[in-house]
């Protein structure tokens, strides 16, 4: 498997651990020193993964709610055979989400290292 298509298989895994609210599932698919970052709402917010993770176990699942899903990879940029940059577009919770998602192939795996996102309201459901 390529690449791209390994990077790709990570990005479901994670858009199906937020619809589920699935922190194991979260859990394999972001290192576990990795960063949650934005600056929605008008102030920064930085979270380590366990202070991440308790905040999605907390969620009413999207899953359950029949919330609207909606999701697209917008790019993948590779800096070598080690390091991508994933732009990704989706909507959980009413909101609809810009990530920025920085991986590294790290013990023979491509893991998440960054999370760094801006959110908006969706204004038509």
């Amino acid at each position: 498997m390529n690449a791209r298509a390994e990077i790709e298989q990570v990005i479901q895994e994670y858009l199906e651990g937020l619809y589920h609210c699935d922190t194991a599932r979260l859990a394999r698919v972001f290192h576990p020193a990795a960063l949650y970052a934005t600056a929605a709402g008008g102030e920064v917010l930085m979270l380590n993964m366990p202070e991440y993770f308790r905040i999605v176990a907390q969620r009413d699942l999207p899953a359950r709610t029949g919330d609207a899903r909606k999701e697209r990879i917008v790019s993948v940029d590779l800096a070598g055979p080690e390091t991508a940059l994933v732009k990704l577009e989706c909507r959980f919770f009413q909101k609809d989400y810009v990530d920025f998602l920085t991986l590294l192939r790290v013990d023979a795996r491509w893991q998440i290292v960054a999370k760094v996102f801006r959110y908006e309201p969706v204004s038509c459901p």
